[in-house]
C-alpha cells in the first residue's frame, strides 16, 4: 500500500470586507482554518504535515481547539457546531444546531465545559452559550440588534462573555448563567473582533473605524485605546494577544500588521509595523492574524500566510500560499528536486517543490479561468475560457535552450498541442 508522504494544503477562504478568525493550539503549534466544507489543521513547524476534516454538510466558517487540545469545535453557515477528536480519525463526539444562520465566531471556556458562539440569527438570537456535552443553554444574550461578528470567553474566574458586531456595540455579560450587564458604543463602524488577554485582566475590541478600545476584564469598563499616532489607516479586521498579555497584534486593510505595547493603564503604543511581501494590490490586504508562541501569523485577502518571529521583529517573514478554489489540473516536471505545477478554477498557477511545498505563483497578465494545462521542461501552455492559448517561456530554468524555437522537444510539444486544439475545433 502506498503511503501519503506530503500534502500541499489549500489556504483559508477569505471575503473582502470580512476578517478571518483563525485559531491555534500552543501545545502542538498547530493552527486551524477553513476552506469550503473542510477544516484544515496545519503545523507551523511541519508545513507539509496536514490533516483535513471534511464532514460538514455546509461551508465551514471557523474552528477552535478545546483548552486541552483533545477536541475541536467547528462551525458552518447553517448554524451547526460539530465537536470532534483532534486525533484518531477525527471521530465525531457531538453535533448541535445552535443558531438559525451563519456562525462567525466560537470560543471555549477555560475549563473546557462551555462554548459560546455568535453570528447571524436571522432576526432571532445572535449569541448562544451552551454546555459542550449536552447542548443545554447557560444564559440569555440580549442587547444586539444585528449580526454579531465576534465573541470571547474570559479565561479566568469569575467567567465573563463579551460580544461585538454590526450594530457598533460591545456587550458585556456576567455569569454563569450569563445575563446582560452593560453595553458600550465607543466605535462608529462594524466591530470586527474582540479578544480577552490570556490572564483575563483586559479585553480589546477592534473595528472598521480604525480604532482599538481596551476594557477591564472583570468589570467591562473602558480603560484605554490604541494610539492614533502611527496607527492603522484602514479597517482593523482582527487582533490577537501575546502569551504574556502585554502586547497585541493587529491586521488591517491598509496591508500592514502592527505590534502594540499595552501599558498598565490600558493604552496601546505601536512597537513595530510589519509589512508583508506582495504587489501592493487589493489581495495584499491583511484580514486575519494569530499570535502563537513565538510565531506572528498573518493572512492576506489573497490567501498568503506570513509568519514573523516575535523574538526578532526585524527578521523578514516566512510566507507560504496555495489554492483557494478547486484545483482542476496539474503537471509534474522532470527535475531534481521534483517540481509540480497546479492550476485552480480562478486561473491561479502554483509551483510546488517536493520536500519543500509552496514555492511561488506564476505571474499571469490575465487571470482567466484555465481549462487545459500542460508543461514540458520549462515550457508551460494553457488554454482558458477566454478562447486564448497562452505559452509561458523560460519557466523553472529546466530547458537548456531557453527558447521553444531552439528546443526541439518543446517545439514538438507545442506543435502537437495546437494540432489537438485544431482537431477538436473541427469536430474530428
Amino acid at each position: 500500500m502506498p503511503e501519503l508522504s506530503e500534502t500541499y494544503a489549500c489556504v483559508p477562504s477569505t471575503e473582502r470586507g470580512r476578517g478571518v478568525l483563525i485559531s491555534g493550539d500552543p501545545k502542538s503549534n498547530a493552527i486551524l482554518y477553513t476552506n469550503g466544507r473542510s477544516v484544515i489543521i496545519r503545523y507551523l513547524h511541519k508545513p507539509l504535515e496536514v490533516s483535513i476534516y471534511g464532514e460538514h454538510a455546509y461551508q465551514a466558517t471557523l474552528a477552535r481547539f478545546s483548552p486541552n487540545g483533545e477536541w475541536i469545535a467547528s462551525a458552518d453557515v447553517s448554524g451547526t457546531v460539530r465537536i470532534w477528536g483532534t486525533h484518531n480519525d477525527h471521530v465525531l463526539k457531538k453535533e448541535f444546531r445552535v443558531l438559525s444562520g451563519r456562525i462567525d465566531d466560537l470560543q471555549w471556556s477555560a475549563d473546557g465545559m462551555r462554548i459560546v458562539v455568535s453570528g447571524d440569527g436571522k432576526g432571532k438570537s445572535f449569541v448562544r452559550a451552551f454546555m459542550w456535552d449536552s447542548g443545554s443553554n447557560v444564559g440569555e444574550f440580549d442587547g444586539h440588534s444585528k449580526r454579531v461578528l465576534s465573541c470571547a470567553f474570559k479565561p479566568t474566574r469569575p467567567f465573563r462573555i463579551v460580544t461585538c458586531g454590526e450594530d457598533f456595540l460591545v456587550n458585556f455579560y456576567e455569569g454563569p448563567p450569563f445575563k446582560f450587564k452593560q453595553s458600550h458604543r465607543h466605535h462608529s463602524n462594524f466591530v470586527n473582533c474582540i479578544r480577552y488577554s490570556p490572564d483575563g485582566s483586559k479585553f480589546i475590541s477592534v473595528s472598521s473605524d480604525k480604532k482599538g478600545v481596551i476594557y477591564d476584564g472583570k468589570t467591562g469598563e473602558k480603560i484605554g485605546e490604541l494610539s492614533s499616532e502611527d496607527g492603522h489607516k484602514g479597517s482593523i479586521y482582527a487582533v490577537s494577544w501575546s502569551p504574556d498579555s502585554k502586547q497585541v497584534l493587529t491586521v488591517s486593510a491598509d496591508k500592514s500588521a502592527k505590534v502594540w505595547e499595552i501599558s498598565e493603564d490600558g493604552n496601546g503604543k505601536v512597537k513595530k509595523t510589519l509589512t508583508c511581501p506582495g504587489s501592493g494590490g487589493v489581495e495584499d490586504m491583511l484580514v486575519g492574524c494569530l499570535w502563537q508562541n513565538d510565531h506572528l501569523v498573518t493572512i492576506s485577502l489573497g490567501g498568503t500566510v506570513s509568519m514573523f518571529s516575535a523574538s526578532d521583529l526585524d527578521k523578514g517573514p516566512l510566507s507560504f500560499s496555495g489554492h483557494m478554489k478547486n484545483v482542476n489540473s496539474l503537471a509534474v516536471l522532470k527535475s531534481n528536486p521534483k517540481v509540480i505545477l497546479s492550476t485552480s478554477y480562478d486561473g491561479l498557477i502554483i509551483k510546488w517543490i517536493q520536500g519543500i511545498g509552496y514555492s511561488g505563483r506564476l505571474e499571469r497578465k490575465e487571470n482567466s479561468q484555465i481549462k487545459c494545462f500542460a508543461a514540458v521542461e520549462e515550457e508551460v501552455v494553457s488554454s482558458g475560457f477566454d478562447n486564448k492559448v497562452t505559452n509561458y517561456l523560460k519557466y523553472a530554468c529546466l530547458c537548456p535552450s531557453k527558447s521553444y524555437v531552439k528546443c526541439f522537444s518543446c517545439f514538438i510539444f507545442l506543435f502537437s498541442f495546437f494540432f489537438l486544439l485544431t482537431s477538436i475545433k473541427k469536430g474530428k
